[in-house]
């Protein structure tokens, strides 16, 4: 048996085991390869949907993140224009009630320097008038402790109101 060149015998038996093998995977072995094939290849394809689909979801999905996130930076940014703006509001309101109640307390401490000073002026006024009154008496009293200097004075006095009286 010469593997190299066959005979004719050789090369009739393995044509015909060829052709029941080719005929067994015909019938049997090529289905089941075609059909898991097949089922590979719808697989596949269903895992590309898939996959396109959930990019497609996620392309969504980054989008939708994408707006929420600045509408989440629009409203942050609105909510710190009106915090701000409520503060300054509120810095203002206590600005012109501290300004208000400053020129209150100011109003009201001017009030009362200028009645201590009217009661301090009516104190020296008064004062002036006891020491003016009290000099007049000493000096009247040395004056008129000569009986005749007293007469004299009291006439005096006495000419000087009776003019007065006629003016008037």
């Amino acid at each position: 048996m010469n593997l190299v060149t066959p005979d004719a015998g050789l090369l009739f038996w393995m044509t015909v085991i060829f052709g029941v093998v080719l005929l067994l995977l015909w019938k049997f072995g090529f289905p089941i390869i075609t059909y898991s094939l097949d089922k590979r290849n719808r697989r596949i394809e269903q895992s590309l949907r898939d996959a396109r689909e959930i990019q497609d979801r996620m392309e969504q999905w980054t989008k939708d993140h994408a707006r929420m996130l600045e509408e989440t930076r629009a409203q942050q940014a609105e909510i710190l224009r009106k915090a701000s703006e409520t503060g300054n509001g509120i810095i203002a309101s206590a600005r012109a009630a501290a300004k208000e109640q400053a020129d209150k307390i100011l109003a009201d401490a001017t009030a009362e320097i200028e009645a201590r000073k009217q009661d301090a002026l009516n104190d020296i006024s008064r004062e002036v008038a006891e020491v003016s009154v009290r000099v007049a008496e000493k000096i009247l009293r040395s004056r008129l402790s000569d009986e005749g200097e007293a007469r004299h004075y009291l006439d005096t006095m006495i000419d000087e109101a009776s003019k007065t009286d006629m003016l008037d």
